[in-house]
């Protein structure tokens, strides 16, 4: 399995040790899945103002949020029929709002990292299908992202 992962920081915040803590972990999380296969998805960091724009035109919710996934094999059959079947497997986009991993994590009590993984696993999991819309989802996919943060050693501390 090898996994490319396009990250790109709008707000220039993030350090060279971010990305490597993104890349592994999005590796693990392929393992987990038991993605062999080649696979491609991008994460972009964006400031609030970019996040609550992007909430509002695809989702009809006028606020800012922590993380958007846009997965690419939620399009329809014949979309995907044009895709060459000699490409990596295209997950999908990710973005990450950097304010809120800051808030968030100042929440919750655990280190910037933590919730910058949490939510990098969140929407990945998303790219490939789980949800939380019913509390049976919401169980499933919670455990899964406990799972792969305990996999990768990303504890809460």
């Amino acid at each position: 399995m090898n996994v490319t992962i396009d990250l790109i920081d709008e707000v220039e915040r993030l350090t060279e040790e971010h990305f490597q803590l993104l890349s592994g972990l999005i590796e693990k999380a392929c393992e987990v899945e038991q993605i062999t296969e080649e696979a491609e998805l991008s994460i972009t960091f964006v400031d609030n103002k970019k996040i609550h724009q992007l909430n509002q035109e695809y989702r009809g919710i006028d606020r800012p949020t922590d993380v958007l996934s846009f997965a690419l094999e939620e399009m329809g059959e014949e979309e995907i029929e044009m895709i060459d079947e000699e490409m990596p497997r295209f997950l999908g986009d990710l973005i990450i709002s950097i304010p809120k991993v800051e808030e968030q994590a100042k929440e919750y009590g655990h280190s910037f990292e933590r919730e910058l993984g949490f939510l990098a696993v969140h929407g990945f999991l998303h790219l490939l299908g789980y949800d939380h819309m019913t509390e049976e989802e919401e169980k499933e996919m919670f455990a899964k992202q406990e799972e792969i943060l305990h996999a990768y050693g990303l504890e809460r501390s």
